[in-house]
C-alpha cells in the first residue's frame, strides 16, 4: 500500500512535511491507473480523478480550509496554510451514471 501526495504547490508540500506526513510518491499530477486498492491519495484532484481513485478502492483525502476571497488565486505558504487551519478530510466519491 502506497501513500501518494499530489500537489505542485510548494506551500502545500512544505505544510505536509510540517504535519509529519511520510509519503511514498510526491507528484504534481496523478495518473489514477497507478493507484492500487488500499493506497492512500492526498491532494486536490478534479472530481472525476478523485472518483477514479475511490473506484480503485483507494482512500482519498482532500486538503480543506476556509479560504478568504482575498486569497483566492494566490500561492499560499505553509505558514498561511497553518493560520487558515488547513486539514485533511477523507472523501468517498462515486461517479453516478445517468
Amino acid at each position: 500500500m502506497s501513500i501518494w501526495f499530489i500537489s505542485r504547490h510548494t506551500g502545500a508540500i512544505a505544510w505536509a512535511k510540517r504535519q509529519g506526513m511520510v509519503v511514498d510518491h510526491q507528484l504534481g499530477h496523478l495518473d489514477p491507473q497507478q493507484v492500487a486498492a488500499g493506497d492512500t491519495v492526498i491532494g486536490t484532484l478534479p472530481i472525476n480523478l478523485a472518483a477514479e481513485v475511490c473506484a480503485r478502492e483507494a482512500k482519498y483525502y482532500h486538503p480543506s480550509l476556509r479560504l478568504p476571497p482575498a486569497l483566492r488565486g494566490t500561492e499560499l505558504d505553509a505558514d498561511q496554510l497553518e493560520e487558515l487551519d488547513a486539514r485533511l478530510e477523507r472523501y468517498l466519491i462515486q461517479r453516478l451514471t445517468p
